[in-house]
């Protein structure tokens, strides 16, 4: 009796490793036609591409057209003003998986998707990354490998913040050091509008905080990260 319980809590287990090694595969798995994180790196500037990826937050919706941050286990995307109907808006919820096809751009340094449709992809597993510690990649070339992930900052120093037009309503600038060299972070309205808590935290920054900071690698003329959260530094 002991043997065949035994037998059967190995087939058991045998089963579940099989079924996780399955859940993996689909989540990494491209569709035929689509491209790998790396072939789409390697692609030329205004090259069509195909890729599938799971969203990871969005911009407000307006005009039929979204702004998507997107990745997948490779790497991560920014998929600009995706044709969108406003009811399909409402499903692209951080993890569904989407098929994109558009064309690759570059603004002041920040590399896109532009001028792209979408379609779903049914039945897949969601994905949701965390965020990679990037604060020693600071100041180094290196940084922009990781453009557009989801990352934290470490022990920053608040320098200043700054509302685009003056008053609270619109971006926040934020000004933030460490070891003495001083970067530019950034609260996009349209991704952490005013009434959220992110907004409303930063707003309360004071100069000599020190903070731990997430958020998307957004590039302009360098590193210029949305912020999606900020702490106090642990």
């Amino acid at each position: 009796m002991k043997k065949l319980f035994a037998m059967l809590l190995a087939l058991t287990m045998l089963l579940s490793c099989g079924a996780v090694l399955a859940e993996e595969t689909a989540v990494e798995a491209k569709s035929e036609g689509v491209m790998t994180y790396a072939e789409y790196a390697a692609a030329e500037i205004e090259a069509e591409v195909v890729i599938e990826c799971y969203v990871q937050a969005t911009q407000s919706w307006w005009d039929n057209k979204i702004t998507v941050y997107a990745a997948d286990q490779e790497g991560a995307y920014f998929l600009y003003e995706l044709a969108c109907s406003e009811e399909d808006a409402a499903k692209l919820v951080p993890g569904a998986k989407i098929k994109v096809t558009g064309f690759k751009g570059q603004w002041a340094g920040e590399v896109e998707v532009m001028d792209a449709t979408f379609e779903f992809v049914e039945g897949g597993i969601s994905y949701i990354a965390e965020p990679v510690d990037l604060t020693a990649l600071l100041g180094t070339e290196e940084l922009v490998n990781y453009q557009n992930q989801l990352a934290i900052f470490k022990g920053m120093t608040v320098e200043g913040i700054e509302y685009k037009n003056g008053q609270p309503g619109d971006d926040i600038y934020v000004n933030l050091s460490l070891n003495g060299a001083a970067y530019s972070f950034c609260v996009e309205r349209y991704l952490t509008d005013p009434e959220t808590a992110v907004y409303k935290a930063v707003g309360e920054l004071k100069a000599g905080d020190v903070v731990d900071v997430v958020g998307f690698l957004y590039w302009y003329e360098g590193p210029n990260t949305h912020i999606t959260s900020v702490t106090a530094a642990q």
